[in-house]
């Protein structure tokens, strides 16, 4: 069985990549364009890729395609529709980065409620030690207990953002997009609602039709001017236009990003404008990224070729 994995880099050279147990491997660092694509994978039975495009164009000559493994949770680069169609499952890695995502959604919060980036350079910049008093709280900066915590997405990391925010002692209220959640732990709510009571809103949803610009002016105005909102789901679930036009008007407080609507990050995004991280914080995609979660990506991937070896599909999508 030949394994084609079309991005190795994807989870970092640090990591150990070796499916040599499986079968016959080739890793490429990276593969980008449609034409690298179908090139590389012409002869393989197994393609493990993580944004590569798997789609007619590019899988049309690979003739031999038995399996697609994603190196992520995400599988937007899939046209499940035609894998389907050629009788070809998708498996992708669930709950590997849990944790991490949902630290990473707090550490954000944590920043940008306490406006820590703010007082972070004032003690740097000397300001500290050349004033006359022992404390400096120039910027005023809030406590997470007894705020609402809005959640869009309660599969496994908005439960577990949710525990956290309720273990410093927020409200939590979640809106479910689909209105086919079946969590009742918390309250669901409708998404007006959730807009106009959230002091931190938190986004852990897929994107699909109903959440490309979920997230747009219309329903950054319906939040409060002191909520902070955190996207660590899709960037385009949010506007970035609409978001940086709240942002300079003050329609809401601050904004924690790990995606955007294009990435990497381009020049033209407006909010590339915006400078002052006790208002913006972009991280570059990196939330999924731990060393314990990348690990464990690569071996839920193993897992999932093992198991179809086996003739089992393990962790299929779509």
């Amino acid at each position: 069985m030949k394994i084609v994995v079309l991005e190795r880099n994807s989870v970092g050279p640090d990591i150990p990549v070796d499916f040599s147990a499986l079968g016959e491997c080739v890793y490429y660092p990276n593969t980008v364009t449609p034409q690298e694509v179908a090139q590389r994978v012409k002869d393989a039975d197994v393609v493990v890729a993580n944004k590569s495009p798997m789609r007619e164009e590019t899988l049309k000559d690979a003739r031999n395609l038995k399996l697609i493994c994603e190196f992520a949770t995400g599988y937007d680069n899939v046209d499940l529709a035609y894998c389907r169609s050629r009788g070809i499952p998708v498996c992708n890695v669930v709950d590997y980065s849990t944790a991490m995502v949902a630290q990473h959604t707090f550490a954000l919060a944590l920043a940008l409620s306490e406006k820590l980036p703010h007082y972070d350079e004032y003690v740097k910049s000397g300001a500290y030690s050349a004033q006359d008093r022992f404390s400096n709280f120039d910027i005023p900066f809030q406590e997470l207990d007894g705020k609402t915590w809005g959640i869009i997405g309660m599969g496994n990391i908005g439960k577990r953002v949710a525990g956290i925010a309720g273990a410093f002692g927020c409200r939590v209220i979640f809106h479910s997009v689909t209105g086919k959640s079946t969590c009742r732990e918390y309250p669901q709510v409708d998404f007006d609602t959730l807009l106009a009571q959230s002091d931190i809103l938190s986004l852990h949803c897929p994107l699909s039709g109903l959440t490309r610009n979920l997230i747009d002016r219309e329903a950054l105005r319906k939040m409060k001017n002191t909520a902070v909102l955190i996207n660590v789901a899709r960037g385009p679930v949010v506007n970035n236009r609409d978001l940086y036009e709240a942002l300079e008007a003050g329609e809401i407080q601050a904004a924690g990003l790990d995606v955007v609507e294009k990435e990497p990050l381009e020049a033209s995004n407006p909010l590339s404008r915006i400078k002052d991280s006790s208002r913006l914080i972009i991280t570059p995609h990196l939330a999924w990224a731990s060393v314990e979660a990348r690990t464990r990506c690569v071996e839920e991937v193993a897992r999932n070729i093992a198991a179809f070896q086996r003739g089992e599909v393990r962790n299929q999508v779509g």
